[in-house]
């Protein structure tokens, strides 16, 4: 096969990979399964769809469609060939104002489609929770739905027309069709013609018609994700049994890729919703009476009807960021429902929200009923992702699994199938937690298992079979949205009936005779308990660090936390920082999610004695910038910044490091060297000769400038200054870190910090420090760092309290306190009890200006604008919220955020040839044009050394950190 993989990749324009790292990040999914792929490809047109058909019929393998890979339900998995069409068919072909239509490439990201279409008025409607990053490909073959569905439909309700690839490589487009043009298709001596005869066929025959009636899910279930829709093609107007047009695209939106391969997608859309909006929480005592209720408020025109119950509420109550977004709750509540109202004007809005309320006090369920506006609305929600997120945040082997999470039955039938549900999973020792879509007779339930025992992949087969029968016992849909995949799909016999399932066989052997379209999943399953991510009862591998990973269980539990869910490929546009290097390649080998699943792969089924030296795993970590912001905007919280430095650090010691990598790491010990010879060590820099040279020699870009050395250090001018700094008076003492950075490189900007300080009345204190380690931790020289750590804590620990805070300038050098030292540190405890001391000078100020020992009278009165871009760390381990408020401070300064994710610089990273083009990429998402686009006099600010580094060299414009900039407002 190999040899074939080989002559496969010549014929293909696009990409074709077959190594161990592809193979191995694209096994699995959002789902509990992994399955190692043959072979991964990433086509770039139908020409090659059309080859990979012929290459798999010949070799006798499979395509397994993939477009974002969040599916739930293990559909994107499987042992062909992964076809990834997020990378090259992301285009918007056609879009037709007048008609509502828009037609689009699989790969076009759902909420990047909506951006295109705001200008115009309309948006496409169903909207899923992973709608910065699914694609409409991946929408189209599970049938999405998402919050609204109750107002505007699923996407089957959308999609017009779809052009595919057939499995006889044949390009084929389906449509809504007249009985004439139906006829005339079945007449084709084609494959497409055998596909509408065999449907023509079965659907005619009266006892599959009265199959159908009978056993698939109840048709009020707008939400039926289980099986092919048979039921959608017989309720047309050829077999008599409805009013609608024939269109075979009904049966193609969910069915999983198992039939054809999509390549283009005509969709309706919607108008955009009405501006004003408003949002009533209804607050209920018992489930039950939730649950009673949703049939009442569904009789209303919602927008959305969501719920979420005490536990996720629970999940928020230490949270400190949520404490503003619960103000609305009132008491205990055991459930709240969460009604959306939209309306053209205010006065509408309060008119339906009042009809509302009034027919609540006849149902008299709800015990309190808080009313929201604007931005509240949002903060409902916010509430309700964020008690998600900490909910599926659990430490150690225990899950929340996704198998029973999205069955749909009649809003009717909602409360005493939750009922039943409730008093199943008592069997089963499970405590349910109910979330969602309530409107749309669909509860989000999942139990809590260790799929790592076999009695618990055992009891996860039991329940989900237990729901099953329950569902068909209410006439439900087993898969409301989430689609069958390999975790349902072996109950589609049991959903729909023997002879339905029968029929479904025959349609998918009609459509693919050879099997070769995502096999496993709808027709002839995998076993639900098979191939499965962890291998049930396998010994529990001990692996040994430098850094200590037990707040997560260990280093493989901390990549384990890893849920799949892909919010690292959500791009600049829709804000935050993860993960720069995916938005500069768009290749799935630079996620967060490619890092985690390729470690935890590769540590638990290497044979090497070091598990961690695999060039596979250099590979995967090369592009991370170590911005930290998956620690943060990573649901699960997943550390990969320090599995990077572990990493290094275990992978060097079996293949040592490069001269350039020691050099960087050991910067400080080089500057300290160079100190005395500043002036010389400058003119070598900026020469361009000289500079040439040291670039080749260290392998730097030559299209990078180098940085220069301040006239005199912050350690010089303060030994110089020091008796000046001398008060009785002061309001605190300060320990100001001298960060190896600021010392060497922005002494001036130290010295403004300590001008700043002293005339707001902060005695300044600077001790002789160590560096902060970071250079070393970037690098993976952790030993050395652990010195450093050590040293620093040392030195601090008995001096630096509530009242003689330490602070420092560079967020990389100052944060490095309050992250890596608790990892590295040999006194955990001390370690901890400084970070809670510790502060980037901006929060500290902040404080200070929020209890009033710092006010706006002691700053000039001139206006000024100001654009600010924040550090990575400061986004992902403090908040840019400080530096704002900060350079607020002046009356008349006006100050605005950029939406920047990362710069690009990363420390060393921005200058390694290898990494110069994607830096520059990654900054010229945003932030270079944000800059350019700024006027003149309008002050560009930035508080990290290489974010303003990266500026200058990107933009031209020489960024000031706000330190600076406020000591020049002083009066």
């Amino acid at each position: 096969m190999q040899k074939a993989l080989n002559l496969l990749k010549n014929k293909i324009k696009g990409d074709v990979y077959f190594d161990e790292l592809h193979t191995q990040i694209y096994a699995t999914d959002a789902s509990v399964y992994s399955i190692k792929p043959l072979a991964v490809v990433c086509p770039k047109s139908i020409e090659d769809i059309q080859i990979l058909i012929a290459f798999a019929t010949q070799h006798k393998t499979s395509l397994i469609p993939r477009a974002a890979g969040t599916s739930l339900a293990g559909q994107c998995v499987g042992s062909g060939i992964v076809v990834d069409i997020s990378k090259h068919f992301t285009k918007i072909v056609n879009f037709n104002k007048q008609d509502k239509t828009v037609t689009v490439q699989p790969g076009v990201v759902r909420d990047e489609l909506n951006l295109f279409l705001k200008p115009h008025g309309l948006f496409f409607s169903p909207n899923t929770s992973t709608s910065n990053r699914c694609m409409l490909g991946g929408m189209v073959g599970n049938n999405s739905s998402g919050t609204t569905s109750i107002k505007y439909g699923v996407t089957r309700d959308k999609v017009v027309s779809l052009q595919t690839v057939l499995s006889d490589a044949s390009l084929v487009s389906f449509r809504k069709l007249t009985k004439e043009q139906f006829e005339q298709k079945a007449s084709l001596q084609t494959l497409e013609g055998a596909i509408y005869r065999e449907i023509q066929q079965n659907l005619q025959d009266k006892h599959t018609q009265s199959q159908i009636d009978t056993e698939f899910p109840k048709p009020e279930i707008h939400r039926r994700n289980t099986g092919y829709a048979l039921d959608e093609l017989l309720y047309t107007s050829y077999f008599n049994r409805g009013n609608k047009d024939f269109n075979l695209c009904k049966l193609l939106v969910g069915s999983e890729g198992t039939l054809a391969f999509t390549t283009q997608i005509t969709l309706k859309l919607d108008q955009l919703p009405p501006e004003h909006t408003a949002l009533v929480a209804l607050h209920f005592n018992s489930i039950s009476d939730c649950m009673d209720t949703v049939k009442y408020t569904m009789v209303h025109d919602l927008f959305s009807c969501e719920m979420m119950d005490k536990t996720i509420l629970d999940c928020t109550k230490r949270n400190k960021a949520q404490l503003e977004n619960r103000k609305f709750i009132s008491g205990d509540p055991v459930a709240i429902l969460m009604c959306e109202f939209k309306a053209e004007t205010e006065l509408e809005l309060n008119n339906q929200i009042q009809i509302f309320l009034n027919d609540q006090m006849v149902v008299k369920q709800s015990y309190h009923n808080a009313i929201l506006y604007h931005e509240d609305v949002n903060k409902a929600y916010e509430l309700r992702k964020a008690g998600l997120g900490l909910l599926g945040n659990i430490i150690g082997d225990y899950k929340a699994v996704a198998c029973i999470e999205d069955t749909a039955v009649t809003l009717d039938d909602l409360s005493n199938y939750i009922s039943d549900f409730s008093k199943l999973m008592e069997q089963f020792e499970q405590k349910p937690v109910y979330y969602a879509h309530a409107g749309a007779g669909e509860i989000h339930l999942r139990p809590i298992l260790n799929l790592k025992k076999s009695e618990d992949v055992a009891r996860f087969e039991a329940i989900t079979s237990a729901v099953a029968k329950l569902v068909k016992s209410y006439g439900g849909s087993f898969s409301g949205e989430h689609g069958d995949g390999i975790v349902r799909a072996s109950y589609i016999p049991e959903m729909l009936g023997e002879h339905n399932y029968k029929v479904i066989k025959k349609i998918k052997t009609v459509f693919d005779p050879h099997h070769i379209f995502n096999p496993g999943k709808i027709v002839d399953a995998l076993p639900i308990t098979e191939n499965l991510r962890y291998l049930p009862d396998r010994k529990e591998l001990e692996i040994e660090t430098f850094m200590d990973f037990s707040a997560s269980e260990g280093i493989l539990k901390e990549a384990e936390k890893c849920n799949g869910s892909g919010d690292c490929r959500k791009s600049e546009v829709f804000g935050g920082v993860m993960c720069p290097s995916y938005r500069a390649t768009r290749d799935e080998k630079d996620t967060t999610r490619a890092r985690a699943n390729a470690l935890r792969s590769f540590l638990t089924q290497s044979e090497k004695k070091n598990p961690f030296n695999h060039n596979e795993l250099k590979e995967v970590f090369s592009l991370c910038l170590s911005c930290k912001a998956c620690a943060t905007e990573c649901p699960s919280s997943v550390d990969v910044a320090a599995l990077k430095a572990e990493f290094q650090y275990q992978y060097k010691k079996e293949n040592g490091a490069s001269f350039r990598t020691k050099l960087l790491a050991n910067n400080y010990k080089l500057n300290k060297k160079a100190e005395a010879f500043t002036k010389w060590s400058n003119s070598l820099l900026s020469f361009p000769i000289t500079g040439y040279i040291i670039k080749k020699t260290f392998r730097f870009s030559s299209k990078r400038s180098l940085p220069l050395y301040s006239n005199i250090t912050l350690n010089k001018y303060y030994q110089i200054k020091v008796n000046e700094l001398v008060s009785d008076k002061y309001i605190k003492q300060i320990y100001l870190f001298n960060d190896e950075f600021t010392n060497y490189y922005d002494s001036k900007i130290g010295q403004d910090a300590i001008h700043l300080l002293t005339r707001l009345n902060y005695q300044v204190i600077i001790l002789k420090n160590d560096e902060s380690g970071r250079a070393l931790i970037s690098k993976g020289f952790l030993e050395e760092a652990k010195v450093c750590a050590d040293y620093n804590i040392s030195l601090y620990r008995t001096k630096v309290n509530s009242n003689a805070p330490l602070i420092g300038i560079e967020p990389s050098a100052i944060l490095t306190f309050r992250d890596e030292y608790l990892k590295l540190a040999t006194n955990k405890e001390e370690a901890k009890e400084l970070a809670t001391h510790t502060f980037m000078i901006e929060e500290f100020l902040a404080q200070e200006i929020a209890c009033g020992n710092i006010n706006s009278n002691q700053f000039t009165q001139d206006s000024k604008t100001i654009k600010f871009h924040g550090h990575c760390y400061q986004k992902a381990l403090s908040s840019q919220i400080h530096s704002f408020h900060l350079l607020n401070l002046p009356k008349n300064y006006e100050v605005t955020i950029i939406p920047s994710g990362c710069c690009g610089m990363a420390g060393s990273f921005g200058y390694e040839k290898e990494h110069y083009s994607i830096s520059m990429q990654i900054g010229e998402q945003t932030l270079f044009p944000a800059v350019r686009k700024a006027k003149k006099e309008v002050i560009i600010a930035a508080n990290g050394t290489s974010c303003r580094h990266q500026i200058k060299d990107g933009t031209q414009r020489t960024a000031f950190h706000p330190i600076s900039i406020l000591k020049e407002a002083l009066k």
